[in-house]
């Protein structure tokens, strides 16, 4: 029998965390150095910040529906694989671009547009992975970790992009791809998982599938709602977001990445505190007052000039990476009670395309109604409407998500009974 440390969650889970953590923080670095480089290099409109910005999510809903259905036919591991060396080679292209001095905006588009669509096929085994690696009872361990990876580095990309971008300018972006490898290196050192699933049926049957069992059990059903109304007005405030700080308050790159990075700070207490508020709440309301208090919060941007705007930016974006870890933390769990292994790959990739298929439109929008509105207003007073409107409406979320948790304590009242029974 292997021995495992207290608190471990086996060397398989470990591996897979080591190299997702990795490739997060150089995915920190991409995020923050792209907006920066078509802002200072080549002089972007907020348009054009916000048609790049909507092609980090447009494989969702071109591919989004047959990646879980392939996914679930393919060897799991080794697709996660091929999708970081895929992405690997779109990031390096945008620096090799600039160099040769042909780097423009749809060429910028087009290669986040080609990491979008192997990120859309690599979060489907991802979240096949989490259950793969490690027991259904730490799943919100598991989840937590992860989230914990996410929100760490939140913390240090920003500041390792800003400083990285002064020193490196778009060669910055090498550093994200060479965290593809260190990823594709920790999936070749695991023991062989996800192996590919023989399923009755066509493909078209097995799309199908994935839809109406998220719009059939009414726990997911809500979720869906909750996340589609949530993804159609956060994307905005996003988008807008390095707009407001570089053009609207003339913040330093340098002051915004360190802003972003105290934030995160929040994000990382989130990721902890989400087990232990979960525990006492339950997974849905913790999700739902989570969702409300995730948005709000954003609106505290509207107090830059008033206030120092680097300070706003900070405290603003640490709130709400503190309730969006919370959102995270619980949703999977949540989602995945309700769902046989044997269906959650084509269920994740539904709910990912419905749910994240209205994120380009968002980003798109956000992006336009600040060009459109800045003749008139002003780009600070643009981009502060713009992203105060679309803070209230992804607010709207709190409403189908407060009717989880009592679902899913009928359901276990339910079982239990069932349990008594036999």
């Amino acid at each position: 029998m292997r021995l495992r440390l207290p608190g471990s969650l086996g060397r398989e889970f470990t591996l897979f965390w080591a190299g997702q953590t990795v490739s997060l923080v150089g995915d920190r670095i991409t995020v923050f150095v792209v907006p920066t480089l078509m802002i200072f290099a080549l002089d972007a409109s907020p348009f054009e910040v916000g048609v790049v910005s909507m092609a980090q999510y447009l494989g969702i809903p071109l591919l989004g529906p047959i990646a879980g259905v392939l996914v679930d036919r393919w060897n799991k591991r080794v697709t996660m694989l091929a999708c970081d060396l895929v992405r690997l080679a779109a990031i390096a292209a945008v620096p090799i671009a600039y160099w040769a001095g042909v780097l423009t905006t749809p060429l910028l588009f087009a290669c986040v547009a080609l990491v979008s669509g192997a990120t859309i096929f690599f979060n489907v085994g991802y979240l096949v992975a989490v259950p793969a690696t490690v027991p259904q009872d730490r799943l919100v361990h598991a989840y937590s970790r992860l989230e914990g990876s996410r929100t760490v580095s939140e913390v240090a990309g920003p500041s390792i992009a800003a400083g990285l971008y002064h020193a490196l300018g778009a060669a910055a972006l090498l550093v994200d791809a060479a965290t593809y490898l260190v990823s594709a290196a920790c999936f070749t050192s695991m023991r062989p998982w996800g192996t590919a699933t023989v399923h009755q049926g066509s493909v078209r049957s097995r799309l199908a599938l994935g839809f109406r069992l998220n719009w059939a059990d009414p726990v997911l059903r809500r979720v869906v709602v909750a996340a589609v109304t949530l993804n159609s007005g956060g994307p905005i405030f996003v988008t807008v977001l390095p707009v407001l700080a570089y053009q609207g308050l003339g913040v330093q790159v340098a002051a915004y990445g360190a802003a972003m990075s105290a934030a995160a700070v929040g994000a990382v207490l989130g990721a902890l505190a989400a087990p232990r508020i979960s525990a006492r709440l339950g997974l849905g309301r913790t999700m739902a007052w989570a969702l409300l208090l995730h948005c709000l919060v954003g609106l505290g941007v509207l107090a830059a000039p008033a206030l120092p705007p680097p300070v706003v930016i900070g405290v603003t974006i640490g709130c709400y990476g503190f309730f969006m870890s919370c959102i995270n933390v619980c949703s999977a769990p949540i989602r995945q009670s309700r769902m046989p292994a044997e269906n959650q790959g084509v269920m994740h990739a539904a709910f990912r395309t419905a749910t994240w298929g209205v994120i380009p439109l968002a980003a798109l929008v956000g992006g336009s109604a600040v060009t459109l509105l800045t003749p008139g207003l002003g780009v600070l007073d643009a981009a502060r409407v713009v992203m105060a409107g679309g803070t209230l409406l992804a607010a709207l979320s709190f409403l189908p998500a407060l009717g989880i948790q009592p679902l899913l304590d009928r359901a276990e009242q339910e079982g239990e009974l069932a349990g008594s029974a036999s």
